[in-house]
């Protein structure tokens, strides 16, 4: 058969494509993909291997999706990600969009709560509450979850460096609402690698920051068996600059350094691994983002099944949450980002995604309004009920196009992921600067291709309009800040009883310089209000502070 097509194939482009092309030239010599992928003016049947490539949904390698229904038996989660100022004011949100129809929680907190400090801290001066919310102990916790039930509704913290102290704090108060551990789902982002690759919202050196992570990982185990322990990031990598295939290849290189320290920690693979999960960008180049996806899961499954010898197919399972990428909104003419946004969640949708935020057209600019916000959950509304790309599982599989783009991106971030291998895992690349220095570069080549005008923004570097004027932006009231300082002072002086801070801090500094799982001191320390801030401290006595080289 294949050389039947083959040799159609050839007389096609000796005697219609030719005699076409002399009179119509295509549009440009060569057309690539964002990532540089050359597309083929046509594509065939002999672009893939149905069982080895794809098998079933719901089956290794897992390509064509990890359910074998998808979403014909319920949509993925509806979480859009959502956080400012106050406690009170992101509870109003929330409560908001729950009204609208999403389906889950994702919190957004602000920087000091992401590094560690507490608002009064020196550090948190002009950044309270100002990219998410201000979270400095278990009474800003019950202000946040106020009237939402934790035993209905699945929460999504985007938090790192700190995730064993928002963790605690969730649990802490599904224990006051009477939701016990078991109960709880959601995830924690909790992916400190990328953190020191892309963001750099860390506090501790590496080698603690992992054991932190290992710790999360044994104690949900036991006690919070249905909850996300990780969500291994590549939408950060993909923002600062990086390509498809880096996003995927740093993603799972990353995923490999945690496995392995689960595992250097005592833990089994099957026992684990099903509860990791994971998080990607979706850019605007729909087939491109599709194909990525696809190829992340196939990836992922061998990794585990053979590097791993993982025997449970839910360990083999790459379950990921997706963000529409904020990279490509653009300040001018934001009503084109709705385009963006819709495009690109097509393309988490058409790639499979366990759940979806979707950005608002104002984002930009400042934080999004209320009625900008729900625009963007409409947008998944109408594709999960309009569009019908949700009644058949994997539509855009056999399309050759597609098998061949998923070949290329799963080969080159394999590749990838084998020089991180020999350059010894993820840490050493990290502080070898491999991994910022290939970022870096990705980045520039791409903001060339703009300034080049080989790459068209609409908007940006085409079709160009002046003068444009943007009102009914959200802003934070600065007065919050000080409010805030003075809650989590009052906090010190009316919820915590005498000496206890000193005494937690003793049993935490102790359990950091051994072997003691620290999830239970810091839950116990939590739900007698000592603050983020005073626990980051205690444990800064016995690991110090890393400063990036």
């Amino acid at each position: 058969m294949n050389e039947n097509i083959k040799r159609a194939n050839k007389e096609w482009e000796e005697k219609v494509v030719g005699k076409t092309l002399a009179r119509f030239p295509e549009r440009k010599p060569e057309f690539t993909t964002d990532g540089k992928y050359a597309i083929q003016r046509l594509y065939t049947p002999e672009d893939s291997d149905y069982m080895v490539k794809l098998g079933f949904p719901g089956e290794y390698p897992f390509t064509r999706g990890v359910q074998p229904t998808m979403y014909r038996g319920r949509f993925w989660t509806m979480r859009q990600y959502a956080g400012f100022g106050t406690a009170s004011e992101s509870n109003k949100r929330y409560k908001y969009l729950l009204n609208q129809g999403t389906t889950g929680l994702s919190v957004a907190f602000d920087l000091p709560t992401q590094i560690g400090y507490d608002s009064d801290h020196q550090l948190s001066q002009g950044e309270v509450g100002k990219v998410g919310v201000a979270i400095d102990s278990l009474a800003d916790m019950e202000v946040l979850l106020e009237g939402i039930p934790l035993d209905k509704i699945s929460t999504s913290m985007t938090i790192n460096s700190t995730a064993s102290i928002l963790l605690a704090l969730y649990v802490a108060i599904a224990k006051k609402q009477g939701v016990k551990n078991e109960r709880i789902t959601g995830t924690i982002q909790n992916d400190i690698l990328k953190e020191y690759i892309a963001r750099g919202t860390y506090r501790f050196p590496p080698k603690p920051s992992m054991r932190l992570i290992t710790d999360i990982f044994a104690w949900c185990q036991t006690d919070a068996p249905h909850f996300n322990t990780i969500s291994i990031s590549g939408y950060h990598i993909r923002e600062a600059g990086a390509t498809a295939e880096q996003e995927v290849a740093f993603t799972l290189a990353n995923a490999r350094a945690y496995i392995e320290a689960a595992l250097s920690a005592g833990l089994e693979i099957d026992d684990f691994a099903p509860r990791l999960a994971f998080f990607f960008n979706s850019h605007s180049n729909l087939f491109e983002e599709v194909s990525k996806f696809r190829a992340a899961r196939r990836l992922y499954a061998r990794m585990m099944k053979d590097t791993f010898k993982a025997k449970n197919p839910k360990s083999m399972m790459l379950r990921f949450h997706t963000q529409t990428a904020g990279s490509t909104l653009t300040a001018q003419q934001i009503d084109n980002n709705v385009v963006r946004t819709t495009i690109e969640a097509l393309a988490a949708v058409l790639g499979g995604t366990q759940s979806l935020h979707t950005n608002s057209r104002d984002e930009a600019l400042a934080l999004p309004t209320e009625q900008a916000v729900k625009l963007a959950l409409r947008t998944q509304q109408v594709i999960a009920h309009e569009a019908g790309v949700t009644d058949t599982v994997d539509p855009l599989a056999g399309s050759y196009f597609v098998e061949k783009l998923t070949d290329e991106i799963e080969g080159r971030a394999e590749a990838i992921m084998s020089r991180i291998e020999d350059m010894g895992g993820s840490v050493a690349a990290i502080e070898q600067g491999y991994f910022q220095d290939e970022i870096g570069r990705s980045a520039y080549n791409y903001q060339r291709d703009i300034e080049d005008n080989k790459k068209i923004i609409v908007g940006v570097n085409e079709y160009i309009e002046e003068g444009e004027h943007h009102e009914d932006l959200l802003t934070v009231d600065p007065e919050e800040e000080q409010r805030q300082v003075e809650r989590v002072q009052a906090v010190r002086s009316q919820k915590q009883q005498p000496g206890f801070v000193d005494t937690m801090s003793e049993r935490l500094i102790k359990a950091a310089s051994g072997n003691e799982n620290l999830m239970p001191i810091i839950l116990e320390a939590v739900q007698g209000y000592m603050t983020l801030g005073e626990i980051c401290a205690a444990l800064e006595q016995e690991w110090g502070i890393y400063h990036q080289q």
